[in-house]
Order: C-alpha cells, then structure tokens, then sequence
C-alpha cells in the first residue's frame, strides 16, 4: 500500500491539502480513471506536468481542475501539490473554478468603460442573476446553473468598437443592452436545439 506524503499550504482564502491518502482505498471516479490515463501516456514526455493537467482539465465536466483533480495528479505523477498550484496559476489557461457553458467577456478598458460596459456588465448580473457576486467585484463569476460564465478584461484592443463584449470567444462591437439581451437570447435558443 502506497501513502502519499502529507504536503499543505495556503493561498489566499483557500487551503489546499494532500494527505495520506492512501491507495486501495480511494475512491477512483470516472475522472480519475481518465487523468490515471492522461498521466500514464505523457509519463516521461518533455512538458509532460504541462501537457496532463491541460487535458485533465478538458476532460472535467466544467472545464477546470478541482482540488480533488490536483491531489490526485499530484499522487500519480510525484509532483509536489505546491509546484502543481504554482504551474496553474501561473497559466492563465487554467481554471481553478467551474466554468459555464458559454462565457461572457466584458472589456472594462477606458473607450469600452466610457461608452457603458460597466452597464453592460450589470445588465449581465440581473439578466443572469448573479449581480451580488458582481457587485463584489469578481472578476470571474460562474452562474450556479453552470451554463454562463462572465469575465472581464483590461482591453480587446477594439476601442473604435467601444462596448465590447465577447460571447464564447465571438467580439460584438457597439453592444448596448438591446443588443446583449438579443444575443443572449439566441445562444439560450441555440443551445436548447442542441
């Protein structure tokens, strides 16, 4: 029986912890079974740490990795849980909380500010019903029904645009509410005929 090393730190409000975990008596899900999978065919790759928690983090059903994800990848590739968080945060491709379906990003540059986003970007709480966590000022809000995920961003570099707003990586320029309730509407739509 293998017992993982007991490896704790904390950042921020969250404490991450690996402890004696033992094998045999771990409960394996489906997810787990895949990342065993991902790490035994990147085992001894160049990039190998890179490459499994990228696609570990695309097989998971929200498209991030849990701490559960990182404790167990940490267990099978001997990598430090510590070194596993400093890589995934570092990357800003990593997601550390669930992702929705489809992801609202809402530029809060000067021209995008100055022509109304941040409206824009309440607009998107009470249509969503997420303002509070908005309000708090979240850079990144999930919907509790997983299907939005709203971001913001510095500059899309489309300040002739101004306000953008991009819908599952798509930029729509000169956006006002009307606009955003109408493309809203059509992503429901699409998805529901999917």
């Amino acid at each position: 029986m293998k017992v993982a090393n007991v490896h704790a730190f904390r950042t921020g409000s969250r404490k991450f912890k690996l402890g004696a975990v033992m094998e045999g008596t771990q409960v394996i899900t489906r997810e787990m079974q895949q990342i065993d999978t991902i790490v035994a065919k990147n085992k001894g790759r160049h990039g190998e740490l890179l490459t499994i928690l990228e696609e570990a983090q695309l097989v998971s059903e929200h498209n991030y990795l849990s701490e559960e994800a990182l404790n167990h990848i940490a267990l099978r590739t001997g990598v430090p849980l510590s070194r596993i968080y400093n890589v995934v945060t570092f990357f800003s491709f990593f997601n550390l909380k669930p992702q929705g379906q489809h992801t609202l990003t809402v530029c809060r540059g000067t021209a995008c500010h100055t022509k109304g986003s941040k409206t824009l970007l309440d607009d998107i709480g009470l249509m969503l019903g997420c303002s509070k966590a908005l309000e708090e000022g979240d850079s990144f809000v999930t919907t509790p029904d997983n299907k939005f995920t709203i971001t913001t961003v510095a500059c899309f570099g489309q300040c002739a645009l101004a306000p953008v707003v991009a819908i599952d990586g798509v930029i729509h320029s000169n956006v006002t509410t009307a606009k955003l309730q109408k493309l809203l509407g059509k992503v429901v739509k699409e998805k529901k005929k999917s």
